[in-house]
């Protein structure tokens, strides 16, 4: 659960993108309630035990999906041969904001294991306590909606950024990926982030 990351800096990283970027109505009191002690954004973890299971790890988790998603969008061949753009906000609002459903979402327990020298300790870690059970994309757009107003476009990347990956009808999301291209690209800044910077980064260290 312990991973060596400035939870300081990225929360400051995070914030100067958000207020840079995001300006519709709303927009400061979301920010407001990230911050507030009704809210674990800034220390939770991205999951469990697969990518970004560690304190800070949702915060590092997003705003790797914020880089992933504007390196996407800033391709020539996303512009130019598929034809797809989108503003600033847009792409900072959806990045940033798309497992907002994973706030206040985990609690932290323990269980016994043994320790390098074979002795049995107490360990902590992840389990899901999910008091809001709405989905995931699907309760992101719902929390976001309840502050600000997104675009259809905007609440159609956040509600399927998970794609295949998920246990949505395969038909579903490939109508979704069609008429809404963006949110292929959000699933694509996803998936990147997960399983190359952070996935990646841990089994490096191993």
């Amino acid at each position: 659960m312990d991973n060596n990351i400035d939870i300081a800096a990225l929360k400051q990283r995070f914030i100067n993108i958000y207020n840079e970027n995001i300006r519709r109505d709303g927009a400061d009191k979301l920010l407001d309630y990230l911050q507030s002690k009704q809210s674990d954004f800034f220390t939770a973890p991205a999951s469990t035990r697969y990518h970004g299971a560690y304190e800070g790890g949702l915060l590092e988790h997003s705003l790797n999906v914020y880089d992933c998603l504007s390196d996407y969008m800033a391709r020539p061949r996303v512009k130019e041969v598929y034809g797809l753009t989108s503003d600033k906000e847009t792409i900072a609002l959806i990045s940033l904001l798309h497992d907002i459903c994973k706030v206040n979402f985990y609690k932290t327990d323990f269980r016994n294991a043994k320790n390098e020298q074979g002795v049995w300790e107490k360990v902590p870690y992840y389990t899901i306590d999910d008091t809001l059970p709405y989905g995931h994309g699907e309760k992101s757009v719902y929390i976001i909606g309840g502050f600000m107003r997104l675009t259809r476009e905007e609440a159609f990347a956040i509600r399927f950024h998970m794609g295949f990956s998920g246990t949505e009808d395969i038909n579903l999301i490939g109508r979704a990926f069609e008429k809404f291209p963006l949110a292929y690209a959000l699933h694509a800044a996803d998936m990147e982030a997960s399983y190359f910077l952070e996935r990646g980064a841990k089994n490096k260290k191993q």
